[in-house]
């Protein structure tokens, strides 16, 4: 037996061992992860540089695009780090900075999708309010409420997994260290504590989800009494994008958490895993671009100032 005094390091999960599929792999996850890193850069920029873009909405989008730029970063460099090297490895340490991290990029993700969607509430539904009600110092206080609560919860929620002993192995079945996957490897007897913050931690990501939904049935109702069509698309634009970038995140990641205790295969874990973890990374600023004008407006206007300021 092995417990976690002993235990030096993990073995994630390889895609292959075939070394073509190797640096498949590493190609397509470096491809992956720098589309992310520039569409959650441009975000960021085309904001900051806008000053017709200093609102609320866009200052919780601008901590958005920050969050998802971390998250991925956490998971995917080690994974293909390991396809080049022809490993597996990763170290006890960190495992532990893996999962602390990814657990605090992701609370703070909800916290911040709820904030815009009482944001998107006030600005709709109460829109004589808002200035009020969505000052600069109330969304300071908000992101930073959401910041410091996800840093205690994620402190705690990997406290909690690696005071546990690992006595089953140190392969995880997943390419990054993953608490449901960390959980199997440790003592039968000795996980149902943290298997009872695993369910805290769902019962939050549900008060989140239902929030969020409570205030979009609000929204939907005084939507659809604003006389306007064109009225009508230009609420439904701003809200559209924000509910598919929730459900992006929240259905994949409840799905990774409520089948813990399966024997689900490695290739539905692995699944799920994508899923939650790069997905919303890269999708999210593509959403938001896309359905919404003014971004599209502030990025078509960086990029024609970047082409003539080299010209």
């Amino acid at each position: 037996m092995s417990n976690q005094t002993t235990l030096t390091e993990f073995l994630l999960l390889g895609f292959s061992d075939d070394r073509e599929l190797q640096i498949l792999h590493f190609v397509v996850f470096l491809l992956i992860h720098l589309a992310a890193l520039m569409g959650n850069l441009l975000i960021i920029t085309a904001v900051a540089l806008n000053p017709h873009l200093q609102t609320p909405m866009y200052f919780f989008l601008v901590n958005l695009s920050f969050l998802d730029f971390g998250s991925i970063s956490v998971t995917i460099p080690k994974s293909m780090a390991n396809s080049l090297m022809n490993t597996r490895v990763i170290s006890y340490p960190g495992c532990v900075t893996q999962v602390f991290l990814f657990i605090l990029f992701t609370a703070t993700d909800l916290a911040l999708l709820t904030i815009m969607a009482y944001d998107r509430y006030v600005a709709i539904c109460q829109p004589l309010h808002y200035e009020r009600v969505m000052n600069r110092r109330a969304c300071v206080q908000m992101a930073a409420s959401a910041w410091i609560t996800s840093i205690v919860y994620s402190a705690l929620h990997t406290g909690n997994t690696f005071r546990l002993p690992f006595c089953q192995s140190d392969d995880i079945n997943q390419f990054f260290c993953e608490i449901p996957q960390l959980l199997k490897l440790t003592c039968s007897d000795s996980y149902l504590s943290e298997v009872g913050g695993i369910a805290v931690g769902i019962f939050l990501l549900l008060n989140c989800f239902v929030c969020i939904i409570v205030s979009y049935v609000q929204i939907f109702k005084t939507v659809l009494r604003i006389p306007s069509e064109q009225g009508r698309h230009k609420a439904f634009s701003t809200c559209l994008p924000h509910l598919t970038v929730i459900s992006f995140m929240v259905f994949p990641g409840t799905l990774a958490y409520l089948k813990l205790t399966s024997s689900s295969s490695s290739g539905l874990d692995l699944v799920v895993g994508v899923l939650y973890s790069l997905v919303p990374p890269v999708m999210n600023p593509i959403i938001y671009s896309m359905r919404n004008k003014e971004i599209k407006a502030a990025l078509k206007k960086l990029i024609v100032w970047r082409l003539f300021s080299k010209s």
